[in-house]
This record gives C-alpha cells, structure tokens and sequence, in this order.
C-alpha cells in the first residue's frame, strides 16, 4: 500500500464544504469519485484534506492524501482522476509521499485569502467569488484604523472570540502568524497565516476587521474583543463567499509542492506568500 499527495483547487459555490454529507454535494465526494474511477475495479478510497473547508469556501492550494495499492506515475494520477472531475474542481499536482505524512496532521501552517469587492453596487462577474458589502459612493474603509487592529492579533492568543460555536477544535489557542489587509480599491484582500485555525475564525476576523473600518469602533476594540474571550463580543460572521485557503505548509522533508496560483486569477502580487 503506498500513500499518494494531490494538490487541488476547487470552486466552491456548488458545494456544502469539504467533508462528505449524506445527500449533499461535497468536494469529497466528488473527489473519491473520480479517484475510484480512475482506479476502477470497483475499488474506493478515503481522501484526508489539509483544511476541511466550509460551504462556499473555495481552495487554491488544498492538499489531500489517499492510501491505494495502484501504482501510476505522477502525472498519469493527474490526467486519469481530472478526467472524472466536475469544472469546479481540478488537481493540479500528484506525487507519492512517506506513509507517515498526513495532509491534516502534518501541516504546520495554512494561509487563507478573503477577496472583498465594496461600493454601492454588487459585482454579478464576481458573485460569490467575492465576499460584498454594500458602501454608499465616496466612502471607503478606514484603512490604518483596520491595518492596526489586524496586529492585535498576530501571535499566540486564545481565540474563543472568533470561534463558531460548532468548532470541535481541542483548544481556542492558536499562534496567528500573520494578519496582512491589502488595498485596491473598489477590492480589499485579507491574508491570514496561522499554524491552524478555528471553526469561522477567518470569517469572524474579517466581520471585525469591516467593523472597525467602517468607524464603528476603534482599532484597540479588536484587542478587547480578543482579551473577552467571548464570541457575542465580536461582529457577525461574514460570508463565506470570498474565502480561499491559498496555501498549506509542510516540513520541508515531505517536498510538498508549492500550490499553482498562476491560474487563480488573482494579481500575483496578493498571494504575499512566505
């Protein structure tokens, strides 16, 4: 039995999230699909993601594992299982991989992008590829009022305030890396890179992020929120629209590769990774 990497990205308008629900479409299900097609024999797998991403959440750089005794090379992997895959969702990379790597356990980080469109009117192009909030025209977010408040919580802090209530995580405690908010305007772009995140933790972050950059608090209110430990202190989650996990990172002994983000149609320059 030998253990194989795939590295995917994935709309995921269509989609109830990652994990497999009864009488739901999920990416993985449609991925063990086609990777049992691929395989035949009537002979089926368990794929294990990085990031079990929520409903509408989309992926740039998700990476998954399967056990299988079939033995391919690298690109015969890619090729056969796309041939059973939707549009929405592709593998851009398989390679075979130690058999004590684990897509979920052994990731020591992982990096979510939220692309942010704002102004008086939605985008139709853009609907559901971006998050959106309605501004009036001639007004836009305080940008140094939310940049501060982002550095609040960068480091190892409790985050039970940005936690959803359903979060099986074992621990509230997570180490933020980096908390990073881009402006091009009518576009916002948050990135945040942390050793794990919580149930809706990105989505609560920018739901407070928003708060303070329309003038509604200050930018020391994120550290308060942060401090309370409780999420009613915090703004309402925002939509799951604009969220993407980017990218997912290894020890270097698994030679994981890096994700394909020439293809996601954002400027190169907002990956703004490590």
């Amino acid at each position: 039995m030998m253990r194989i990497a795939l590295g995917v990205q994935y709309d995921g308008r269509a989609y109830c999230g990652w994990q497999v629900q009864p009488n739901q479409p999920t990416i993985q299900a449609v991925l063990e699909s086609a990777i049992g097609q691929f395989i035949g024999d009537g002979q089926s797998v368990r794929a294990t993601a990085a990031g079990r991403t929520d409903t509408g959440v989309h992926a740039l750089g998700q990476v998954v594992h399967f056990d299988t005794d079939v033995v391919r090379d690298d690109w015969s992997w890619v090729r056969g299982i796309n041939t059973f895959l939707p549009p929405s969702v592709v593998v851009n990379w398989a390679k075979p991989v130690k058999n004590d790597f684990d897509a979920r356990f052994s990731a020591h980080e992982r990096t979510y992008l939220y692309a942010l469109l704002a102004g008086p009117t939605r985008s139709p192009i853009l609907h559901q590829r971006y998050g959106y909030h309605m501004l009036p025209a001639g007004q836009w977010f305080d940008m140094k009022q939310m940049q501060a408040a982002a550095q609040h919580l960068v480091g190892e802090h409790d985050f039970s305030s940005f936690r959803a209530s359903e979060c099986q995580s074992k621990t509230p405690v997570k180490h933020l890396y980096e908390c990073a908010i881009v402006d091009q305007q009518p576009f916002v772009y948050v990135k945040v890179r942390a050793n794990a995140f919580l149930h809706h933790m990105v989505r609560n972050i920018v739901g407070s992020l928003l708060h303070i950059g329309q003038g509604r608090q200050p930018s020391d209110w994120m550290q308060s929120v942060l401090a309370g430990r409780n999420r009613d202190l915090a703004a309402p989650t925002f939509a799951p629209d604009g969220l993407y996990l980017v990218r997912v990172g290894y020890p270097e002994e698994f030679n994981i590769p890096a994700p394909h983000l020439h293809n996601a149609g954002f400027p190169k320059e907002l990956m703004l990774l490590p």
